[in-house]
């Protein structure tokens, strides 16, 4: 049995074996420097890390982001240290930070990159009094890497106000669209501007030769824009059709609704024929209500400039929307529901639009759910639709599917009801050919939506609300099992007051495109602007718009009536 003496010097053999004693002026050195880096603890807090969330994978061309962080301080005012340790064994990082949040400098950043390529690297920020800077009250960490998968492709997207009448009401003052790279530490060149018609749904065929998106045309809601793509692509006459020549002997009007391009350019389908619950919603975020409840799909030929409904889509009783090709054009995957048709819309109209319609159809279809079914193309002949399992007759509202480059999967966008916008809408992958649904691990709190795939199907985009009422932009990795790794914010790529929605990566160079113009105003476009104007009672700005119209036309009655109407 050991003796208090022996013990004593037993213990001191632990204390030197640890380094605490040894060489005086050496250890006295060393506790400094560890003093210095490293605050001594208080009863700390734990913070919470906002942004990146644990696990996160940046892409090794992202522009610097901002790191966030929360905390509320009970002893005044802080001071953030923020350190950086790596698996490679080097010299950690430190900055300090006056505010909960820090961008690394470019410089810095790059070299973060190259030390996480791969490998993850823990950042802990610690909070210290102002009054006491050597005590840390509030700590937290987590770990990040850096993917050695590039995303290399630029990103096409629309910026758009809110609340959404707002961008009805002058589309030329608020909704824009960006074209540029996510390395960009400034946001996107605007390519498309000042449009005073709505532009919608875009897309690209694989190899960005091909360019098509909604356009309000000559007074038709069904005009639609194919054009092909340069550093200057132009929105003209000639590269303008409407869907309402889709069987136009039956006298009903249509919108086209949510268009795609075929990957080799040649085809664009549609939903025609269509009837939507459409209603503006009085709530910045979630400002309309809009999904289709009747429409089969329409396939047009650019070679042979004509239409023809997709056998296997086309059924009346049922609404057929949302569609998307394969990679190789041979499958066409959309969504299905029961068509509505409790009340019975004019030749004319084009949904349901008033407060008492849309109660009636709440009141009558409390949801509405659409099964993603798959049809084969054919050159256009079609063939028998199948439900696609694991996006089908589960209960749920299933839509927008988008297929990996490479063909081996299809994410997806789940709710419990309708379509577009919704609050509880996330993404989730199942094999091309179906089954068993899994949701990705990028999905946020508030709405997940709106996804396209870089080409090289490494990375996915997605728009979000998480961190905003106005839609942000998100990446994810997703590597070979389809697993996809916590959100990336796109934080350039979102103004202070605009959405951003409708992303796609666009299989060519950063300044493929440079500038898209307009060709085709005419006083109609100015007048049905001008009157949007007029309904929402801002008289001036409706008389501004008229008199554009009367310069180009000075004998339009019609303008010249709805100015009187702004006298009045």
């Amino acid at each position: 049995m050991r003796t208090p003496v022996d013990r004593f010097f037993f213990a001191l053999l632990i204390v030197a074996s640890l380094g605490l004693v040894g060489c005086p002026s050496e250890s006295r050195q060393r506790a400094d420097e560890i003093h210095k880096e490293v605050p001594r603890q208080s009863e700390s807090v734990q913070l919470v890390i906002s942004y990146p969330s644990e696990g996160t994978v940046f892409p090794p061309e992202i522009a610097p982001p901002t790191f966030r962080w929360e905390f509320h301080p009970r002893n005044g005012n802080l001071r953030w240290r923020v350190s950086l340790d790596f698996a490679d064994g080097g010299e950690p990082l430190r900055a300090d930070s006056d505010t909960a949040q820090w961008c690394p400098s470019h410089d810095l950043w790059e070299e973060i990159k190259q030390r996480s390529v791969e490998q993850a690297v823990r950042i802990t920020v610690r909070g210290c009094p102002t009054q006491d800077p050597e005590t840390v009250v509030a700590e937290g960490s987590v770990r990040f890497s850096t993917s050695a998968d590039e995303v290399g492709a630029p990103l096409f997207f629309r910026e758009v106000n809110l609340p959404f009448l707002d961008a009805v009401k002058n589309p030329a003052a608020y909704i824009r669209w960006r074209f540029g790279e996510i390395s960009s530490e400034e946001p996107p060149p605007i390519v498309l501007e000042k449009l005073p018609v709505c532009g919608n749904c875009h897309s690209f065929s694989a190899d960005a030769s091909v360019f098509g998106v909604d356009v309000d045309y000559a007074n038709d809601k069904g005009s639609y824009a194919i054009c092909p793509v340069s550093d200057e692509t132009c929105l003209c006459d000639e590269n303008i059709i409407t869907w309402c020549d889709f069987q136009k002997e039956d006298g009903k009007k249509t919108f086209g609704l949510l268009s795609q391009v075929s990957p080799d350019g040649r085809y664009v389908v549609s939903t025609v024929k269509d009837l939507s619950v459409f209603q503006a919603v009085d709530n910045l975020t979630f400002s309309q209500l809009f999904f289709p409840i009747r429409g089969i799909l329409c396939v047009y030929d650019r070679v042979t400039k004509t239409y023809r409904a997709l056998p296997g889509a086309d059924d009346e009783r049922f609404v057929q929307s949302n569609p998307t090709w394969s990679p190789d054009g041979k499958q066409i995957v959309f969504a299905r529901s029961a068509a509505y048709y409790g009340q019975e819309a004019k030749a004319n109209e084009l949904g349901l639009t008033q407060v008492e319609e849309i109660s009636r159809f709440l009141a009558e279809r409390k949801t509405f759910q659409y099964d993603l079914y798959r049809v084969p193309f054919h050159e256009g002949q079609g063939g028998e639709a199948e439900p696609l399992a694991g996006a089908s007759q589960n209960g749920k509202s299933n839509y927008f599917a988008r297929y990996s480059p490479d063909g081996r999967w299809i994410v997806f966008c789940q709710a419990e009801s309708f379509m577009l916008l919704q609050p509880d809408s996330e993404l989730y992958i199942i094999p091309a050919e179906g089954g068993v649904a899994r949701r990705l691990g990028c999905n946020t709190d508030r709405m997940n939506s709106w996804h396209s795939w870089t080409p090289n199907g490494k990375w996915l985009v997605f728009s979000s609300k998480a961190f905003s009422d106005y839609t942000q932009l998100f990446l994810t990795h997703v590597d070979e099992a389809g697993e996809s790794t916590p959100p990336v914010l796109l934080k350039n790529f979102t103004a202070d007051n605009r959405a951003a929605n409708i992303p796609e990566f666009v299989n060519a160079s950063p300044t493929a495109i440079e500038r898209i113009r307009e060709a085709f105003l005419d006083d109609t476009n100015y007048l049905r602007a001008g009157d949007e104007y007029r309904k929402q009672r801002d008289y001036p700005g409706a008389i501004e718009l008229y008199r554009k119209a009367l310069e180009l036309n000075p004998d339009n009655a019609l303008v010249h009536t709805n100015w009187g109407l702004c006298l009045v």
